[in-house]
């Protein structure tokens, strides 16, 4: 099963899970007025959309190149992450006012076993759905899986909180729900900052890091006739790259030899696994 497929499966399980607790969640959260089941909801209703975006991005980026996308169709996996992170971020500003308003209004939290049910469901989901992507990410490099995967474990602590607060409850320490749905605010913003940013960087062309160039080099420097190279340029293709480099040769080297020199290492090069395409220029020197 080819990573597209891996990632639609995943896509697919996340939206069932997800449903699944935002119907617990939100039940159990209005009923017992915790801020913290509340903003746990709307954390679910927010995988719920980016499992979705998962599910399209993969979609569109799982096509061939075409005349008109001579690259094929990667970098659509890092525009819908880019509409997840945004959605997280909005999200956790305006769990942030909820949680700001439950604290300076004192609101309190009905305690109900229901609630702990609630949050050991989710830990028990999540905890599997984690599992389950996490053994996929290993195998397939993918933003999506990736986004997936860490949302699934965040999820996990988040809610580990949510249930403490509601433990609490029982004895009387309210304001830590309050504080609970202020941490996990945070916790959102920051995993769709950090998702932002990593989407945000190959849509800008961000060049190949420093160790996959460092192994280019080396690969370079195998072959004896090459007397030097120039900067190694490189732009990304959804999770791949594309690599231009140019190499000096004795001037004196048939043409032949040359080009069969540049294709020899243009196919080692891309047989990396973050290498879509290389293209190598040869001069004399």
């Amino acid at each position: 099963m080819d990573r597209y497929e891996v990632t639609k499966k995943a896509g697919m399980f996340g939206i069932l899970g997800n449903v699944f607790l935002l119907i617990i969640k939100s039940i159990v959260g209005f009923t017992s007025n915790s801020q913290a089941m509340i903003a746990d909801a709307a954390n679910s209703a927010s995988d719920i959309f980016a499992s979705l975006m998962t599910f399209i991005g993969n979609k569109i980026a799982s096509e061939p190149n075409d005349e008109n996308h001579n690259f094929g169709h990667g970098k659509a996996e890092y525009i819908f992450s880019l509409f997840i992170s945004i959605s997280m971020m909005v999200l956790a500003f305006k769990l942030l006012y909820d949680s700001i308003f439950s604290l300076i209004h004192k609101n309190e939290l009905s305690f109900s076993y229901f609630l702990i049910f609630a949050c050991v469901i989710t830990i028990v989901t999540k905890l599997i759905l984690y599992i389950y992507t996490n053994n996929l990410s290993k195998k397939h490099n993918n933003i999506l899986l990736d986004a997936n995967k860490k949302d699934h474990r965040n999820d996990c602590i988040v809610t580990t909180f949510t249930l403490i607060s509601a433990i609490l409850s029982l004895y009387g320490f309210y304001w830590f729900d309050g504080i609970v749905g202020f941490g996990i605010s945070l916790w959102i913003f920051i995993t769709g900052f950090k998702i932002f940013m990593e989407s945000y960087n190959v849509l800008m062309d961000i060049s190949i890091d420093t160790d996959t160039e460092n192994i280019i080099t080396k690969l370079v420097e195998k072959y004896p006739e090459i007397n030097k190279i120039d900067k190694i340029s490189s732009t990304p293709v959804g999770y791949q790259y594309i690599i231009v480099l140019t190499i000096y040769v004795d001037g004196n080297m048939t043409t032949f030899k040359s080009h069969d020199l540049a294709d020899k290492l243009e196919k080692e090069i891309t047989s990396l696994d973050n290498i879509y395409k290389t293209i190598v220029h040869v001069n004399p020197i």
